[in-house]
């Protein structure tokens, strides 16, 4: 068999449990057509954060590893630079050396310079995309981005069509790159990553979108999370015993919540943000179709980090630098009102909100925590693996863990690729991850320690065993045969197991330059001070209590 197309679709802020193939209540048939052609993975890993997911998946290191343990900005320390490094790989890098034409649109979010007048060291085309459309920063005005990057040049905002919206463009611009790619190089296969910005905050959808899921969230947040797990069961994706964990503490019962017409509406605006995104993915795979390259195309798709809890303020008029916040008119010079505020209705292009830490919690179902945590409500991802020609049974499950470093591993696995040992004349780091092919076809890939961090947060996971901290909290630990859901800590009872699986921890932060949490926190604190612009007080809560 020839060399196989590769195209690997990320979106942002999106729970475990949102799309139908995993059990939500959001229509995404495209989404869930290729998984009743391939494979779900039910306990696939991300990092808990955008920066760190998107360096990890490209590299396949830990984020620490390629200077992106924090975000993307520079905290001077090796692993905290902001940057992708020189001794990490892409896997654009990697497959061009094995004869891929490579492409990517979205959001890239890995460079702390987002400014075309400066460096572009760490740019898609400088990092082996031959072509490149999207953001190259965190999130954006879906209708009105304050910036577009087409290869190493910024677009002109004022060439945009009437109807631009964001997540459209994402899409037809991959599958402009599958159109223009078959007509010229039919003979040579094409790695196409496609990361949507969708649906991460603001709630931006189009009306007739919304409309589809009036009414669908009436029952609450209570009602429905249990209505959730009752289908995840049922579909096999969660097993029966795992008990539904409680609803968030800062949360009152549904009957109990005030505007709920207002917290309705916030939750159709999200349902219709994966909607759009799967109308689009729907696109895609029709011109893989019409250019006949879906047989032989594997198409990954899953989640940059659990649901996203993070509030806005209602007296948050500006968002702080480090969540920038398109723009502050639309295009007919109408302002753009920020902030979650119950009179104000989210959706449309003058709103600017997020859907908070109820939805979130309904988002992760079963699961506890959110983005930016390492329990399971922060890391647990859906996966779905489609190739035809290669994946030999549609529509099953495959209960194997595995990581994002594994991306890397199973693309230039099924491509025959080697992970180069240097690059540019740097020694590269050794590739972390380990390839999920085998398990396509219910083979085992012998996969052993999980491992993450995230601003404190802390995991390890080794066969059914997961030792957990929410900074600045004590280890727990969580027999995941028999409570994924993280609700019986047991580490009182295992001692020894914390002290193995602990130990196994601080070899790796050794080994990836990971650093305290306190000691980067201060020189967050320090950067900002010397900025100037310390984070307004209230404008987002992260949950952090």
């Amino acid at each position: 068999m020839r060399q196989p197309n590769i195209l690997l679709i990320m979106n942002d802020d999106m729970g475990y449990s949102d799309i139908g193939c995993y059990g939500g209540e959001v229509r995404t048939p495209n989404l869930d057509q290729l998984a009743a052609g391939g494979v779900r993975f039910t306990q696939f890993y991300n990092t808990a954060r955008c920066c760190p997911t998107r360096a990890s998946i490209l590299t396949g290191l830990h984020p620490h590893q390629t200077g992106i343990g924090w975000m993307t900005a520079d905290l001077d320390e090796d692993g905290y630079r902001g940057d992708l490094n020189n001794t990490c790989v892409t896997i654009a890098e990697a497959l061009k050396v094995a004869g891929y034409a490579t492409y990517m649109s979205g959001k890239w979010h890995v460079s702390r310079n987002q400014s075309p007048d400066g460096p572009k060291h760490s740019w898609p085309r400088q990092r082996g995309f031959d072509h490149y459309f999207g953001i190259l920063g965190g999130a954006a005005n879906y209708w009105q981005p304050t910036a577009l990057t087409r290869d190493n040049e910024a677009i002109d905002l004022e060439s945009l069509p009437e109807d631009f919206f964001l997540t459209d463009a994402i899409s037809d611009e991959a599958s402009n790159y599958i159109r223009e790619h078959t007509a010229a190089d039919n003979d040579v296969p094409f790695f196409l990553y496609t990361a949507y910005s969708a649906p991460h905050w603001p709630l931006h959808a189009h009306e007739e979108d919304i409309s589809q899921y009036k009414g669908r969230f009436s029952a609450g947040w209570d009602r429905l999370r249990e209505e959730r797990l009752e289908r995840m069961r049922g579909m096999g994706i969660v097993d029966e015993s795992w008990p539904l964990t409680a609803r968030d503490w800062s949360q009152p019962p549904w009957e109990e919540a005030s505007d709920q017409a207002w917290q309705e509406r916030r939750m159709e605006v999200y349902a219709a943000q994966i909607d759009r995104m799967d109308q689009g993915i729907g696109r895609i795979v029709a011109t893989l179709e019409e250019t006949n390259q879906l047989d032989n195309t594997l198409i990954l798709f899953l989640a940059d980090n659990g649901a996203c809890a993070e509030e806005f303020s209602p007296q948050a008029k500006q968002l702080t630098s480090n969540y920038p916040a398109g723009t502050t008119q639309t295009r007919n010079g109408k302002p753009v009102m920020r902030g979650n505020d119950p009179s104000i209705m989210p959706g449309s292009e003058d709103t600017y909100q997020s859907y908070g830490v109820p939805w979130a919690n309904l988002s992760n179902t079963p699961f506890r925590e959110y983005k930016h945590w390492v329990h399971e409500g922060g890391i647990a991802t859906p996966l779905i693996a489609h190739w035809p020609s290669a994946i030999e049974e549609g529509g099953v499950l495959r209960h194997q863990p595995g990581q994002l470093t594994d991306i890397m591993a199973t693309c230039l696995d099924v491509a025959g690729a080697d992970y180069p040992t240097q690059l540019n004349g740097k020694n590269i780091v050794p590739l972390e991850g380990t390839t999920l092919a085998p398990i396509f076809n219910g083979q085992h890939n012998h996969k052993d320690a999980l491992i993450w961090e995230h601003e404190g947060n802390k995991a390890v996971r080794r066969g059914k065993w997961k030792l957990v901290c929410k900074y600045p909290d004590d280890w727990e630990l969580y027999d995941l045969d028999t409570n994924r859901t993280e609700t019986d800590d047991i580490a009182a009872q295992h001692p020894d197991v914390v002290e193995e699986l602990s130990a196994i921890y601080d070899e790796w932060a050794e080994r990836c330059g990971v650093m305290p949490w306190d000691h980067i926190a201060e020189k967050l604190r320090l950067r900002r001070e010397r900025a100037g612009n310390a984070p307004e007080e209230g404008a987002i809560d992260r949950r952090r209590m």
